[in-house]
């Protein structure tokens, strides 16, 4: 997962640090401040079309509904061959596990004293792109109990009436059913004997007036708003609610080599919760995973990120480093809202041209404002412009997959944990291709060299195990070597030196990426766009330290190429022959395969296959209509979710048959006096609504 909050973000997710950002020279700040100014005044002007109510009209994504059977396998193929078709038209969807599963107890120590960093987030000014402060540092502990105070407070003081209505809510929907059914059969029309429960529903603490308030809050500044959020909380120091592989099968797990060889546990059990590919601590390195190669523990990356959440604290549009999958696992709480915009190159561009129309001048002093993860639009204005996008609610015990390149964002509706890792199949190795393009665009460092891990990949062919899957590597090896090889004579030809006979680099280790490997790209960051060079650098004699990818040597310095030098860890007989050996395997994998897999693979190779469902989103993606049922009843905690008497997925739902049967019986009589006024007769039965019924104490 991504890293808000400014330039502490991705560069910062091993041990680099980025700069703080600063105005650039003769730029003061009150100038800056004032051409904001009028970038908000001009964007209140484009945005003429808000619903009066406020309410955001976005379509349901797709949810999915995994068997016992899929939980005990790789959730890689699952997602491959059951979400990707459906769902990567939409960039993200949601995954509910099947009965049974519980990965309980809750494993980050709520007892400890070690405090992390929260981030303040001003929600009413959360359009205009503003860095995040820092906000009071917390254990889990106290961030959770202040959490659920804050959000009750918000309750109270907005929704009083919540409790009472939501304790009738279910009687008096069942007797509306009754009573529509009952119209029905005499012809009479269901609308005049319903009691309409809308304008309760509106009084009540759920998801849909919570969203309204959030959205009201960004877009029309009606409260001012400062929430702490608990983001990026580092699992490494303060625990995952996971446990932890004894299998090596996490970055911070252990491995005992008679377990490893033990067979795969079953479902449900508490190995199963320890050693599940489905344990976000061990997805990274599942099969087909290209991460299972990286070694190095990268935070957020292969190694998860806790959250901790508030009411309205929110995780800004963004897609994920180097263009990975991600998974998000809410452990506890409230729901999240999710907004996601589809990964094609039409979708992501669309959302950029958004944020560069509504924040053009924030944007001029800032081109990578998006990279900061700071900003949040309404999806209404994504919508008015073009864009796609869908949204979901996660509630606890239920996965969020997102996919490469695809923009999402979203907020809290109040206290809850999650927690969130990447990953990345055959299919991501073109989108890391694009990261990495853009990175160097914006002069920033990936998380990890995407160089170092194609040859890596192209090292362990054994792993290439599907003709696809190998042809997208391939495609992207060819690349990268044509480039390399290219520009190696293009600056040979205009007089850099190759000193390879006299400087001896030790060569590069390909078969996995470990601390050290990290720690030495570190060292051989291009001094223009921060890429690692891996497989060759320029020098030049005027200076120690800095060093040059091929693209930029001219940026340098202004010295004569004659004095520049190449520095050459991967010579280009090792080159070629790591191609040639590719080629070779996907060879004989097209040949074992056979036409379907060609076709297949020529699929995947087309950044935009004509395939590709671009039309409008239905109303409700698949699955989503059975997902809203299954929480119609469902209320957001507000109290200590980590207090004992805490129950899961809870429902305060009406359990007195005796508040139904009165609502029954009250509607009953109205519903006889409407029909008897149909027939000209008067009936003087005490007119009680279920409006009183509702407001009328009970035990």
């Amino acid at each position: 997962m991504s890293a808000p909050g400014g330039w502490g973000g991705r560069g910062g997710k091993r041990r680099r640090r980025r700069p703080p950002y600063y105005q650039p020279k003769g730029a003061s700040e009150s100038a800056a401040e004032e051409r904001y100014l009028q970038q908000a005044i001009q964007n209140s002007r484009l945005d003429k079309n808000r619903p009066a109510d406020g309410k955001v009209a976005i379509p349901w994504g797709p949810v999915f509904y995994p068997t016992k059977e899929d939980f005990q396998g790789n959730p890689l193929d699952y997602f491959e061959k059951v979400c990707r078709p459906i769902a990567e038209r939409y960039g993200i969807c949601k995954i509910v596990p099947p009965e049974g599963w519980n990965p309980a107890p809750f494993c980050i120590d709520t007892e400890s004293k070690k405090r992390f960093q929260t981030k303040l987030q001003v929600i009413h000014r959360l359009q205009e792109g503003i860095s995040y402060g820092d906000g009071v540092e917390y254990t889990v502990g106290d961030y959770l109990e202040v959490a659920g105070r804050r959000t009750e407070e918000w309750k109270s003081k907005y929704y009083p009436d919540h409790d009472l209505l939501s304790r009738h809510a279910e009687a008096l929907e069942k007797f509306n059913s009754k009573a529509s059914s009952s119209d029905e059969e005499n012809n009479k029309g269901g609308s005049n004997n319903t009691h309409n429960n809308s304008n309760h529903n509106a009084k009540r603490f759920l998801p849909e007036n919570l969203e309204r308030d959030y959205w009201d809050i960004v877009e029309t500044h009606n409260h001012k708003v400062t929430v702490e959020y608990g983001n990026d909380v580092d699992s490494a120091l303060f625990g995952s609610a996971f446990p932890l592989s004894e299998r090596g099968r996490a970055a911070n797990g252990t491995n005992d080599p008679e377990k490893a060889k033990a067979p795969e546990p079953e479902f449900g059990t508490e190995e199963y919760y320890r050693e599940s590919f489905w344990n976000l601590n061990n997805m990274p390195t599942a099969p087909e995973s290209v991460l299972r190669h990286v070694k190095v523990g990268i935070n957020g990356i292969n190694v998860p990120w806790m959250y901790y959440g508030s009411l309205f604290t929110t995780f800004a549009y963004h897609n994920e480093d180097n263009y990975l999958y991600s998974v998000n696992y809410h452990h506890r709480g409230a729901p999240k809202q999710w907004y996601g915009v589809p990964g094609h190159k039409d979708a992501a561009d669309g959302l950029e041209r958004v944020f560069k129309s509504y924040l053009s001048m924030k944007m001029r002093d800032i081109p990578d404002l998006l990279h900061h993860i700071t900003t949040m639009f309404s999806p209404r204005l994504l919508q008015n412009n073009g864009v796609p996008v869908c949204k979901l609610l996660q509630y606890e015990g239920e996965f969020v997959l997102t996919f490469p390149r695809a923009f999402h964002g979203g907020f809290s509706y109040g206290p809850n944990a999650g927690e969130a890792v990447n990953f990345g199949s055959h299919d991501w190795i073109k989108f890391g291709a694009d990261a990495n393009e853009r990175y160097r665009s914006f002069g920033r460092p990936a998380v990890f060299s995407h160089d170092r891990l194609t040859m890596t990949l192209a090292n362990h062919l054994e792993d290439q195990t599907s003709y696809c899957a190998s042809k997208l590597l391939l495609n992207e090896l060819e690349r990268v070597a044509a480039e390399e090889l290219e520009l190696r004579s293009k600056l040979a030809g205009n007089g850099v030196r190759d000193v390879s006979n006299v400087i001896n680099l030790p060569k590069n280790r390909l078969d996995k990426l470990d601390e050290k490997s990290a720690a030495y790209d570190d060292k051989r960051l291009c001094h223009a766009c921060k890429h690692v060079c891996f497989f060759s650098a320029v020098a030049c004699e005027c200076s120690q330290s800095k060093v040059s990818c091929l693209r930029h040597s001219h940026y340098m310095c202004r010295c004569p190429p004659e004095k520049k030098y190449f520095m050459i860890w991967t010579h280009e007989e090792e080159l070629k022959a790591a191609l040639q050996k590719l080629r070779t395997h996907t060879q004989n994998l097209k040949e074992k395969e056979g036409a379907e897999a060609i076709d297949k693979a020529e699929k995947e190779e087309k950044e935009a296959p004509k395939e590709l469902d671009t039309s409008p989103f239905p109303a409700f993606g698949p699955g989503a209509e059975k997902d809203l049922a299954r929480h119609k009843y469902d209320e957001i905690p507000t109290g200590n979710i980590l207090a004992e008497t805490y129950e899961r997925c809870f429902s305060v739902r009406s359990s007195s048959k005796e508040l139904e049967a009165k609502i029954t019986a009250d509607s009953e009589g109205s519903i006889k006096r409407k029909r008897a006024e149909t027939d000209g007769k008067v009936v003087s039965d005490d007119d009680t609504t279920a409006e009183s019924v509702k407001n009328k104490p009970t035990s």
